[in-house]
């Protein structure tokens, strides 16, 4: 029961601090509740497709993995599925409802999705690993996976806001930037050849949330609910 719990820990805590952060206009917690959990399912189709492009190009992350093997399979097979994943419920789900109704919104709703992926992999993660693991996972994994939805997030609120013609780009600007931070910072986890790479997980996580910050802050400001 105590790993369980720790396992959903990091998920609702980070849930609840950024549903703080949106000041202006609350979202109905019904949609932030649907979003969570469709999120946690889209956890079973990326796995299914993680394990089968792994299997397909022989890619074992359990053993010694070299830099190339790590890159492809951080980039171009983990990082991309599961944001994509998270990436289609946001813009077909959530994009859609009335209440989406600021920028902030893309923000909340994207990390909301993320969350509820994050919590249901990090019960897995836990169960197998134990009380290390889910120690370990509260301070990287789980917040990363809200860092990846707020990027994504960050850019899905502005298209939607902007009223152009480039109202899809930006959101696959969103997108991209969230599979390349996810792909970046499970290369360095991946690969076995360099622990000066392994420890440059570290700035990368760092660096990652003062930017969340700043994005947060960016929309919060930009909410036509301010005044």
């Amino acid at each position: 029961m105590i790993l369980f719990l720790l396992a959903l820990a990091p998920g609702l805590a980070i849930a609840l601090y950024v549903y703080w952060r949106d000041k202006h206009e609350k979202e109905p917690l019904g949609l932030l509740l649907k979003c969570f959990f469709l999120g946690a399912a889209t956890c079973i189709p990326a796995a299914i497709a993680e394990s089968f492009f792994l299997d397909h190009f022989g890619f074992d992350l359990d053993t010694d993995t070299d830099l190339t093997s790590a890159f492809l399979a951080a980039f171009f097979i983990v990082g991309f599925f599961e944001e994509l994943g998270k990436y289609l419920v946001l813009v077909l789900f959530a994009y859609r409802k009335p209440a989406f109704n600021e920028p902030f919104d893309g923000i909340i709703y994207a990390v909301m999705i993320s969350l509820g992926f994050a919590t249901l992999e990090n019960i897995f993660y836990v169960a197998q690993g134990g009380m290390g693991t889910a120690i370990v996972r509260i301070f990287t994994a789980v917040p990363m996976h809200a860092a990846f939805g707020i990027f994504m997030g960050y850019y899905v609120g502005k298209a939607k806001f902007e009223k152009s013609s480039s109202e899809s780009i930006t959101r696959l600007k969103g997108l991209t930037i969230a599979i390349c931070l996810h792909g970046a910072y499970d290369f360095l986890l991946f690969q076995n050849e360099s622990v000066l790479l392994t420890l440059s997980v570290l700035p990368l996580i760092i660096a990652s949330y003062v930017y969340c910050s700043k994005a947060m802050k960016v929309h919060a400001n930009a909410s036509p609910f301010k005044d």
